[in-house]
């Protein structure tokens, strides 16, 4: 019998959650199988088995948040579905071990959403839990747990879940008991009001009393954004300044390139491999804008390692490039479709998201023309790319033409340099855009 632990997914993680468990008790289970869903304040990645077997004990509910290293389950040893050798024994697994392949991320449909207030009621008493040696568990003192999609379901189709009786383990309410209520009839789902005995519809949590509330429990996603925004919020003392920048050639150029890039390339071409580059080229002349702290270091560092801001349906997340300033326009056009088609689909690995040196903000992606970032700790500067608008702009020789113009923002740690570096750095951009054609 061979124990599976909470494996380490990043440096500094140190606990998980289990999100669902894709095996249960008896299934077969093969090399590299998936064995649980797993949520950690970097990533939310499927857990592959070392082992061929048949799924045995799951020793941590799901819901419940344990220490890297700490057992999650055992697996019987031998071919898929037999019984185990009675002398079959296997090494546990060394504690945080990863077995290396990409961690996949839930699709969209496993993604955090609020939670539903349900009626109070008598939770039937749960079966005690046979005590694990050296597993430690996070105290949950809730009277019943819902996964994410649970939640959401029951939301989407006026569920009650207090009335619904949980298949999954310590009477969990599951997502195949929340589908199979579904496709009742509506008239099969009245409830009972429990403290008059009149029969009732279940609403909605917002809709149940004048001034009601629905908590959202925060995932491990948007906690560690919140925790990495005040952060930089409270330790960083932070600028902004921003100029204009003419990318009318630039906007002619990417609108002559794009049908035959599409062609070429396979994928479509943006603004943004374009800003990305001249951003690579300006960090060069100013790299004390290239930087991280390291406790109370400040390092300098010459690979360009490029953070691309991606606003994705499960909170905000920066993969990044690295060495973008050895990439071409195409080459950093494919690996940011990349990395931004992975950050959509959850399935960007730990090594995509660390080591960022400089972050890139495409705000005008949704109609920004200013914005004030906030710098992404512990890296020092962010840039943003506003939309580019056409107005009348006056020119040298006192004309007056319709020009595609476009705000460029940077906010930056005061601690890391003064405005003459920052200001230099934005007016060297600002010449890098307006000379491509």
């Amino acid at each position: 019998m061979a124990t599976v632990t909470m494996p380490q997914l990043g440096e500094s993680v140190t606990e998980g959650t289990i999100i669902a468990w894709l095996k249960q008790p008896g299934d077969p289970v093969a090399l590299d199988d998936s064995l649980c869903e797993i949520e950690t304040e970097k990533v939310t990645a499927e857990l592959p088995s070392q082992f061929e077997g048949t799924m045995g004990e799951i020793l941590v509910p799901q819901g419940e948040t344990v220490e890297v290293g700490m057992a999650l389950c055992t697996v019987l040893e031998g071919a898929p579905g037999a019984a185990p050798s009675p002398n079959g024994h296997a090494k546990a697994a060394a504690p945080g071990a990863w077995s290396g392949g990409p961690m996949a991320i839930p699709p969209d449909e496993e993604a955090p959403a609020p939670a539903v207030t349900v009626a109070t009621a008598p939770a039937p008493a749960r079966a005690a839990a046979t005590p694990v040696a050296g597993v430690t568990r996070k105290p949950d003192n809730r009277e019943r747990f819902y996964s994410p999609v649970v939640m959401r379901l029951a939301q989407e189709h006026a569920l009650d879940l207090s009335t619904l009786h949980g298949s999954g383990i310590g009477g969990r309410v599951t997502r195949k008991d929340v589908e199979a209520a579904i496709a009742q009839p509506p008239a099969a789902r009245t409830t009972t009001d429990r403290t008059a005995g009149a029969p009732t519809v279940a609403l909605p949590a917002q809709q149940r009393s004048a001034g009601a509330y629905v908590a959202v429990p925060l995932s491990a996603t948007r906690r560690t954004i919140a925790e990495n925004l005040k952060r930089s919020n409270l330790e960083a003392p932070q600028a902004w300044t921003m100029v204009e920048a003419d990318v009318t050639p630039l906007v002619n150029l990417r609108a002559q390139e794009k049908d035959r890039f599409l062609k070429q390339e396979g994928v479509e071409l943006t603004l943004l491999p374009y800003f990305t580059a001249a951003v690579c080229e300006t960090l060069r002349e100013f790299p004390m804008l290239n930087a991280r702290w390291e406790g109370d270091e400040l390092r300098h560092y010459q690979a360009l390692d490029i953070g691309i801001a991606v606003a994705s349906e499960h909170g905000l997340v920066v993969p990044v490039v690295h060495n973008a300033g050895d990439l071409s326009i195409a080459g950093l056009a494919k690996r940011i479709a990349d990395l931004a088609q992975r950050a959509h689909a959850r399935k960007l690995r730990i090594e995509d998201i660390e080591g960022g040196t400089f972050t890139v903000n495409n705000t005008g992606s949704f109609g920004s023309i200013a914005s004030k970032p906030i710098v992404n700790y512990p890296q020092v500067a962010i840039v943003t790319m506003e939309r580019v608008v056409k107005r009348p702009v006056a020119r040298d020789d006192d004309a007056i033409a319709v020009r595609s113009m476009m705000n460029v923002c940077l906010s930056f740690d005061h601690r890391a340099m003064d405005g003459l570096e920052a200001g230099g750095f934005l007016a060297a951009l600002k010449r890098r855009l307006e000379a491509i054609a």
